[in-house]
């Protein structure tokens, strides 16, 4: 059993900025990565994103049996709130963005904005779509909106935790050990 650790963004493309705090979306999924990645309760590989057109092939050639892509969500500076997106078609994906989802939610304590299926065209779907294991994007909050930001900087420890018990939940569940 492995999963695919995949941290949102990179340096060249680093995604959505937080002016007050100075930081970006690839450097918080950067570091709540790296931590997740070390206390994963199943063997791990930590994935850099290269290009978004070659992510898929290069996760794929780790053979997870599921996958993890980590990101912040932005808007409008006032939208907030915890969402995972999976594919529209795989079952598997929605059952991991469930346990996500909920788990997300306990440790941050923002508004639930659900779980949301995509398809290939939509934000994220390259990714959802094309990796051969179960794949899911967390969003747990808006790094655009002050307040969540602030709630995830004061709450990392809980927000690895809600990551790595979800590892441990999915794992079970493919294994057959869960519900």
């Amino acid at each position: 059993m492995k999963v695919a650790i995949v941290v949102g963004h990179s340096s060249k493309d680093p995604g959505s900025i937080n002016t007050k705090f100075d930081v970006t979306e690839f450097e918080i999924a950067k570091q709540v990565a790296e931590c997740v990645y070390q206390d994963s309760p199943i063997p791990a590989e930590l994935v850099f994103r290269d290009t978004y057109r070659e992510l898929p092939g290069k996760i794929n050639a780790l053979y997870p049996d599921f996958i993890i892509s980590m990101h912040c969500n932005a808007f409008n500076g006032s939208a907030n709130g915890t969402e995972v997106l999976y594919y529209h078609k795989s079952r598997k994906s929605k059952k991991l963005a469930r346990i996500l989802q909920k788990n997300l939610v306990n440790a941050l304590e923002l508004p639930d904005r659900g779980i949301k299926a995509k398809s290939r065209t939509d934000r994220g779907g390259y990714l959802l779509k094309y990796t051969n294991a179960p794949c899911v994007i967390a969003e747990p909050f808006f790094i655009d909106n002050n307040k969540d930001l602030q709630r995830a900087l004061e709450r990392q420890d809980r927000l690895v935790d809600a990551y790595v018990k979800t590892i441990r939940q999915y794992a079970d569940f493919l294994s057959g050990k869960g519900d």
